[in-house]
């Protein structure tokens, strides 16, 4: 009865219902969740409905806590409007929280112009992350983002305009208005990516086609490719409650490169702009590392060589192209990827930030592979990036780099720790003992 009264509401159209919801689901469940044991578990890098996810910032903070997290850090593609009830909605739970953004850069007047970095869709673009963005410089950042929402949305409907020639003659015209812009939050601040335009593909293939042979049979005339026996069986299950995202995989996958359309200048600004904007606002430029791909754990990717033939040298002009962080994903990469990683990050004196982009209801909101000996120093970085907002609430220049910082005369490492501290005492009172 809990469950089918509250839990829904947490992805109410209304924000302070969702938040009022959650509270109350905290209220209810009394004792059991307060005692709920945690691990040590921490995730950077959920998504919410602000980019593409099943869930609202609520609902990432409360199926955090359910899981054991003790941080929950939500990075919306192009949008930090998810910063501000995320931050509300890990107070009610009881957890550490950050905030953050994902956008995509050119690469364009780097030496790095021509080459694949961490997009599997173009060459000299890459995704990077503003992580601990401080609540002084959330309307900056936004208002800096509003001319990329605009060049995304023209090329969004030029991209449907392709899906429609692709697809037409199987599923019917789609339009941008009535078909893709309900199944987001752009009305919200929020942004319309590629998913979502897959989403409404992979919703129009599930409701024309109930049958799963025959559905499978489409799907793959669609990409024109013979499934993997695993993707089959997901799809042939219709019991399965990941069917629309696991196709939406699929798709990604397979079909997105006949419809795609390079973003322009606006859409993905400089590199260098990028970064000197959150230099400016306090927030902490990370480059996000992929790394070649073999195969893909959210089946989305297909085997794909990024940074990895010529890291040193990237890792050597992150510095100089103003990043302060790299972020990776533990279960991503092999062992000896990271490593390396790891010990570049050293080299260049740049943070290292661990996260799991979760965007699907298929994955896990936990990342245990973060408890393992060699991750583990993810754990207080993470925490760091809690005493990085705290400190930096009031005045931007008080985080991990800024030049207000008070312990700016000592090392990274040091750092790291006095801020691991400040955010660990600054969690609600009672649960980060628990």
């Amino acid at each position: 009865m809990l469950s089918m009264e509250w839990i829904p509401l947490l992805e109410h159209d209304d924000e302070t219902t969702r938040l009022s919801a959650l509270a109350e689901l905290v209220r209810k469940e009394g004792d059991s969740f307060r005692t709920r044991g945690f691990a040590e578990d921490v995730n950077n890098h959920v998504h919410t409905k602000y980019s593409f996810s099943p869930y609202s910032p609520a609902a990432v903070a409360y199926h955090a806590r359910k899981n054991g997290l003790r941080v929950v850090g939500s990075v919306d593609h192009d949008s930090l409007a998810a910063a501000g009830e995320m931050k509300q909605a890990a107070e009610i739970v009881g957890i550490g929280s950050t905030v953050g953004v994902e956008i995509r850069v050119s690469f364009e007047d780097t030496p790095f112009k021509s080459r694949r970095l961490n997009n599997p869709d173009t060459r000299g673009n890459a995704y990077i992350v503003f992580h601990g963005v401080p609540r002084p410089s959330w309307n900056e950042i936004q208002t800096w983002l509003r001319p990329v929402h605009q060049a995304r949305e023209k090329r969004n409907r030029r991209m449907v305009e392709g899906i429609n020639r692709e697809l037409g003659s199987f599923l019917g015209a789609f339009d941008y208005d009535t078909d893709i812009v309900p199944l987001s939050w752009s009305a919200r601040g929020g942004s319309v990516t590629e998913r979502h335009l897959l989403y409404a593909v992979s919703l129009r293939i599930l409701t024309l086609e109930t049958e799963p042979v025959r559905l499978l049979s489409l799907v793959e005339r669609i990409v024109n490719n013979s499934l993997e026996l695993s993707i089959q069986e997901k799809l042939l299950d219709t019991r399965n409650p990941h069917r629309s995202y696991d196709l939406l995989g699929v798709l990604k996958a397979e079909f997105l490169s006949r419809v795609f359309i390079q973003p322009d200048s606006v859409e993905c600004p400089p590199v260098q702009e990028a970064t000197a904007l959150a230099l400016k606002t306090g927030s902490i430029p990370a480059y996000a590392y992929l790394g070649d791909v073999t195969s893909s754990p959210t089946g989305d990717k297909k085997a794909q060589q990024f940074e990895d033939a010529y890291l040193e040298e990237l890792f050597q002009h992150l510095p100089e192209l103003g990043f302060q962080a790299v972020t990776y994903m533990p279960p991503r990469n092999r062992l000896e990827q990271l490593k390396r990683v790891q010990s570049l990050a050293t080299r260049w004196g740049l943070l290292e930030i661990s996260g799991v982009d979760i965007n699907s209801s298929r994955q896990s909101f936990s990342c245990p592979e973060i408890l393992r000996p060699e991750f583990r120093h993810l754990i207080d970085t993470t925490w760091s990036l809690v005493g990085h907002e705290e400190l930096s609430k009031e005045n931007p220049y008080r985080g991990i780099f800024g030049s207000e910082s008070p312990f700016s005369s000592s090392s990274l490492q040091e750092r790291i720790a006095q801020y691991a501290r400040i955010g660990k005492t600054t969690t609600p009172s009672g649960f980060y003992g628990s």
